[in-house]
């Protein structure tokens, strides 16, 4: 057996995307294709498209307004990887708190107030 097919051994469809966006009266196209291991019916693999990328823009969202992760300027090593990591990790930490507070909010309380810090860390 060939290396390519052991590698995708269980690769059942691929799926195609045409994404096509007006701005400023612009029009652009940008097509993506997808590796599946399903049987990528029209409806089902949209909505797994649609539900992935929803997820990956509320985090992206989420990284960006909190932390500034865009403005970033750490490029060395994995340290941006690393970075990543720790970003996530805290705001899995600020999302356990019930209070009403923004995530931006909770995560200005956190460096301020030593007792709300340990609440999120230990609680």
């Amino acid at each position: 057996m060939l290396s390519f097919a052991k590698k995708w051994s269980k690769l059942i469809s691929i799926g195609r995307v045409v994404r096509e966006v007006e701005h400023h009266g612009k029009q652009t196209s940008e097509t993506s294709y997808y590796i599946c291991s399903f049987d990528a019916k029209v409806g089902v693999f949209s909505e797994s498209v649609r539900s992935h990328w929803g997820i990956e823009n509320g985090l992206h969202w989420v990284m960006d307004v909190v932390f500034g992760e865009d403005r970033s300027r750490i490029r060395k090593g994995h340290a941006a990887e690393n970075m990543s990591f720790l970003r996530r990790f805290a705001i899995t930490l600020l999302k356990r708190d019930t209070s009403k507070s923004s995530l931006k909010q909770k995560r200005k309380e956190a460096a301020w107030d030593t007792s709300f810090l340990e609440k999120l860390l230990f609680c």
